[in-house]
Order: structure tokens, then C-alpha cells, then sequence
């Protein structure tokens, strides 16, 4: 391979940090990403020499900014495979799965006697706008439960018929941001359209992964897929639905307000085609055209490199931390799997290191990790455990930054209860 992770650190200015004394190892990609010169850059130029409304004014800078909104979303179309009409703005993966939730309802018409199924290793954003679903509808919700491996037992859920005839739609992560578990997509989307059922994906955790080694979902296809920029290498303040044209022809709108309509009357109101549908208001415009930029950086890196480059840090971290007296790593333990490692750390006395503390101590050596329930507590429930400590990789961190990560480890575990 001839990829070069010092050459594009060189992009991301916050990684020659240093943090506590301590050179930054950024273990917490899941949660955000780092932001290149490159995207930072062309949300700067935006605002300081394009910044105006778009499809309102007329004049030059108006224009401007409509051709940049609009190209970003071409730009985002490509990265995943569809139409630009296809490509709907929102400000997060939150706001797109909640769109979906409202928006499907009605067209469903769902009531007493409907299902929805989801899974347990999912993010509260692909639990709760079902749930308060649910709640409006009387539809009753469902979910996939995980092995003890961490994967989604479809066994299981065969054996109890979870999706069958009364099965509206089917919502699932792509890939979990806990377990880094990747969700056999195509075989849960050809169950569910057996029986006429809806998918909805959250790609927040593949999207910036997945769709680099072009099997983001698999066939046939979810029918419905949310995900966030910030997790890319974009801006914060802007996400992404997108779906078949023709199903979102049919869907209502979300919000009401300007540019979501075709003509306002007082006596009632007709509405825009997708996806403007479904962008009530001044959209995130700068920060469409930040990412942008970040799919322009991952494609010019080279997607495939960048996968090839990521299984082999996702290879090294399980040998790493599989090798870490009194780490229990949470998922599989093996590839494929997503580049998200979840673990709880226990002393040789067998007391446990609170993902809190281990997360202020890996701090105090310049290593930034994730602690807590991840915004995903019934996943954890489901564990047995209350929280855990997450760490995540992505296209500019380092083996050595990962063994970093090992020794530092062991040097907390020793911290809190030493060794027999």
C-alpha cells in the first residue's frame, strides 16, 4: 500500500496537538470526526466571499450560493449511489430518522395492530422517534435482540417471526456505535420486503466507512437511509435522508415554512417536489457546502485506500486489545466489524475502572476516548453493564497511536487496583 496517514495528518492541524504533555491521539471518531484545512477552508470562503440566501435572491451572490448548496448536494448523491433528488438536508442524523419516522406514519396510515421493529444495539435516534411514533399510532414497536457475540440474532428472530405481515417498517443501524456490529442489511431488507415492510437504515456509523469499500448496505437496498456529516470529515449542523424518488413523492411534508411550498394561500397551501419538500426554511447552507468538501477530501484520499487502510487499524486494535489484562471488549472479536471498540476495564481484584475514569486518566495522557452509554443505554442494559469506554478509529490514526492506547490502558488498570 502506498497510503500515506503522515501525509494527511498534515490536513488536520488539531493532530499536532499536544494534550496534557502528550502528543493528541484522537480515539473518538464515532462521536466526531476531525475537520481537514480543506473543509474548514471552503466553509470559510463560502461566508466570506459567497454567504447569501439560496433560491431567493437573484443577484450574483445569490446564485453563488444556490450553485454551491446545490453542488454539495450533488457531491453527496455520488458518494452514495443515488439521484440529487434524492438527497434531502437536514441539521443531523437525528432530524433525518425523526423526518422518516413522521413522514412514513402518515403515508402508512399506521394504527392499532402495526408493528414496527427495530433493534436493541440501536442509537437513542433510531429508538425514540419510533417509540413516539408508536405512542401517536397505537402501532406497537419490536426488536431484534444481539447473540452474545454482539451480532443481531436473526435466528431468534425467525424462530419468533419478529417481521411478518403486520410489520410496517423495519429501522436498524448499519453499523452499531457501540459495538461496532455491521448489520447484514441485504438480508434484513429482503425479509422485510417479503412482507411489504419498509427499511429505514441509520448510516451515521457506515457512511464514513462502509461506503469507502462500496458495501455500505448490500441487496436489495434499504428503502430509507439517514446519516450525519460531522462523523465524515464534515461540518457540525448538517445531515442527509435520501430515498427512492418515488416514495418520497408520496411522503407529506415534515415542517411547513418558505421554499417547502409551491403556492400559499389562505385557504390552503400546495408543496414543492422532493427534495425541497421536505427543507422548510433557510438550509444549512455552509455547512452542505462543508460537506461537500468532505466527500471531495475522501474521494481524492481514494475510498478504497482508505477502507484498505482502516481494516488494518480495526486488525490491530482487536490484537491490541485483546491482549489487555482485564479488558472485556464488547462485540465481535473478529473482522468484519466496524472500527468502534467498546470495552469495560477491571483490576486484577476484579473492581471495575469506571469508563468515566479511565476516560479522565487516558485524557491525562493525550488520548481522547469516549465514556458512558454512548446514547445507547438499552444496548448496555442488555450487557449487563451501565456504561463502557469506546474507542474509534478513522482514516488519520496510527498503529502507533493504538498501542499507545494498549499501554495506557494497562497503566489505568494498575492505576485503580495494581496486580496480585
Amino acid at each position: 500500500m502506498t497510503y500515506d496517514v503522515h501525509r494527511i495528518r498534515e490536513d488536520f492541524p488539531v493532530l499536532g496537538r499536544v494534550v496534557n504533555g502528550h502528543p493528541l491521539a484522537y480515539l473518538d471518531s464515532a462521536n466526531t470526526s476531525q475537520k481537514p484545512n480543506q473543509v474548514v477552508t471552503a466553509v470559510a470562503e463560502h461566508y466570506l466571499l459567497h454567504n447569501a440566501n439560496v433560491a431567493r435572491a437573484m443577484h450574483t451572490l445569490g446564485a453563488e450560493a444556490t450553485a454551491a448548496f446545490e453542488g454539495a448536494r450533488a457531491k453527496v448523491a455520488a458518494f452514495i449511489g443515488v439521484s440529487p433528488a434524492e438527497v434531502v438536508f437536514t441539521k443531523n442524523a437525528s432530524e433525518a430518522l425523526n423526518l422518516a419516522a413522521h413522514t412514513l406514519g402518515q403515508h402508512l396510515r399506521l394504527g392499532p395492530g402495526d408493528e414496527i421493529v427495530v433493534s436493541v444495539l440501536e442509537h437513542h435516534s433510531n429508538i425514540v422517534p419510533w417509540q413516539l411514533l408508536c405512542e401517536r399510532s397505537g402501532a406497537t414497536l419490536r426488536w431484534f435482540d444481539t447473540t452474545a457475540g454482539g451480532q443481531l440474532d436473526l435466528e431468534k428472530a425467525r424462530a419468533e417471526e419478529l417481521v411478518n405481515d403486520r410489520t410496517r417498517i423495519v429501522a436498524v443501524a448499519a453499523v452499531s456505535n457501540v459495538l461496532g456490529t455491521v448489520t447484514p442489511m441485504g438480508e434484513i431488507a429482503a425479509w422485510a420486503h417479503q412482507h411489504g415492510a419498509l427499511v429505514v437504515a441509520d448510516a451515521s456509523q457506515a457512511a464514513p466507512h462502509l461506503a469507502a469499500a462500496g458495501a455500505l448496505f448490500g441487496e436489495p437496498a434499504p428503502d430509507v437511509i439517514a446519516f450525519t456529516g460531522h462523523k465524515m470529515l464534515g461540518p457540525t449542523g448538517i445531515g442527509v435522508l435520501s430515498a427512492n424518488y418515488e416514495l418520497l413523492e408520496q411522503l407529506p411534508p415534515f415542517l411547513g415554512g418558505g421554499e417547502m411550498i409551491e403556492v400559499v394561500r389562505m385557504s390552503g397551501s400546495t408543496y414543492a417536489p422532493p427534495p425541497h419538500r421536505f427543507e422548510a426554511g433557510t438550509p444549512p447552507i455552509a455547512q452542505a457546502v462543508g460537506l461537500g468538501a468532505a466527500v471531495d477530501y475522501l474521494q481524492g484520499v481514494g475510498l478504497g485506500e482508505i477502507a484498505a487502510y482502516e481494516r488494518q487499524l480495526v486488525a490491530h486494535a482487536l490484537e491490541v486489545l485483546t491482549q489487555v489484562d482485564g479488558l472485556r471488549l464488547l462485540g465481535p472479536l473478529a473482522p468484519p466489524r466496524g472500527g468502534t471498540f467498546s470495552f469495560t476495564l477491571h483490576t486484577a481484584d476484579g473492581l471495575e475502572c469506571h469508563p468515566h475514569d479511565v476516560m479522565q486518566l487516558l485524557d491525562g495522557q493525550g488520548i481522547a476516548v469516549r465514556g458512558g452509554h454512548h446514547c445507547a443505554r438499552p444496548l448496555h442494559e442488555r450487557l449487563g453493564i451501565q456504561a463502557s469506554t469506546r474507542a474509534s478509529v478513522y482514516l488519520y490514526n496510527t498503529v502507533a497511536e493504538i498501542d499507545r492506547l494498549g499501554a495506557a490502558l494497562a497503566y489505568v488498570r494498575d492505576f485503580f487496583g495494581g496486580s496480585k
